[in-house]
Order: C-alpha cells, then structure tokens, then sequence
C-alpha cells in the first residue's frame, strides 16, 4: 500500500514542489537557498553574532535592554528561502507546513524544555483568524508540544485589541502592543506557576513577545522562555 500511494503521492519539496527523495523535506537547491541558524547567536534573541559560539552569549541589544524571558531560540533567517517558507505558512494557506517546520523548532528548543512545560502560541485577533482562518504561531505550537511532549494551550493568551502591522524601531512597536495582549479570562489560569514556552513564526524586535511574556508574567508563569521559526536580523 505504501508503494502505491508513493507513486500516486510522491514525496515533493516543500519549498518548490519538486520531488524528492522524502516527506517534508527541501531539495537541493532550496536547501541551499534556506538560511538555517547556527554559530554565535545571541541566548537571549537568537541574533547572529561573530565570533565563537558559546553558552549565555548576549547581543548588544539584550545587553542594555534584557528581554522579559529567560532564553531565546529560532531556526532560520528571515531571508530567502526561509522567509519563502515562513510566509507560504503564514499568508500562502501551506498549513501541512506546520509539522515540519514545528519539528524544525522542537529540536532547535530543546534544551529550553523542561517537565511540566507549558507550550503557547502568540494569539492572533479574532477578526485576522476569521480572515486568515488559522493561527500559524498556534499550529506551530501544537506540534512542538507534541514533539517534546509537553502540555500545550492554543489560547492561554488573547489579543483582545487588533492592532496594525507593527512597523518602526522597537519602542514604537511596543507602543502599538501596549495592553493589546492579556492573559485569557479563563485559560490564562494554566499559565499560574508554569514553565512556559512562547512560539512564535518571526521574531523580529521581540515586541510581540515581549508583550506575551509581560501577559504570561501577569498571569503567574514562573519562567518563560521563546522559540521563533524565523530571525529577521543583519547578518553578522
């Protein structure tokens, strides 16, 4: 039966839809083309840094202005073909690349999780999820959770105000965000005492979440950490 639906349904890129030798995979020339993370990155923000990797690395930025989160991870560069790739998600309806990129982001969070870890996704305002129709932060979230095996809730934070799209330096991003994200009303209670990990698809100044670790902190969390699929970041 696996042949058969093999050669019905063989296995494409993700990226460009040519075929490849596996499920969920890039060929060649997109995995050339996608900016995966690694050397020196910040601990905090995920920022690419010179030099040599080590633990605990900071950014300048996280040096003067420490965000409200104990660690921060991310996958790839807002760039290319991962920012191809964050935007097919987010904007192109490419749900069913919400279970390889999340796997992508478990590994890279990883040595984030602990038991008893609580994983949630930067909420979107009911009315973009009744255009857009889904969360890609919450399904990216689901499937981290799974594949760390750690408790999730789609909606233990609510943007209970839409905001525009966030543009300008950070203080004027944190601005359009003030008191636009709270704990939920009733599901924010699974937040009080918990470890928790924040997902989201872009991290761009950390104000989005920046401003969910401040509601997450509201609501009891006892340590929160973030994971983003992609860094948008100059090169180092």
């Amino acid at each position: 039966m696996q042949s058969v639906l093999r050669a019905i349904y063989p296995p494409v890129c993700m990226g460009c839809g040519e075929m490849t030798e596996a499920d969920h995979g890039l060929c060649g020339a997109c995995w050339r083309d996608t900016p995966f993370l690694g050397g020196a990155l910040c601990d905090l923000c995920a920022r690419p840094l010179p030099g040599e990797t080590e633990p605990g690395l900071r950014c300048d930025s996280c040096l003067v202005a420490p965000p409200p989160w104990r660690a921060g991870r991310a996958v790839l560069r807002y760039r290319d073909g991962g920012r191809r790739l964050a935007l097919a998600l987010k904007h192109g309806d490419r749900t069913d690349l919400a279970r390889p990129l999340g796997r992508w982001m478990a590994r890279a969070a990883a040595d984030l999780a602990r038991p008893g870890m609580l994983v949630v996704p930067v909420p979107l305002h009911r009315g973009r999820l009744w255009q857009r129709r889904y969360n890609q932060s919450a399904l990216l979230a689901a499937r981290i959770a799974r594949e760390l095996r750690l408790d999730h809730c789609s909606d233990a934070l609510w943007r209970r105000r839409a905001t525009d799209s966030l543009s300008g330096d950070a203080c004027a991003r944190r601005a359009t965000l003030d008191g636009a994200i709270v704990p939920h009303p009733r599901r924010g209670t699974r937040l009080a005492g918990r470890e928790v990990l924040i997902a989201d698809d872009v991290l761009t100044s950390g104000a989005t979440l920046a401003a969910c670790a401040t509601a997450a902190r509201a609501a009891g969390a006892k340590e929160i950490c973030v994971i983003a699929l992609a860094r948008a970041a100059p090169d180092a």
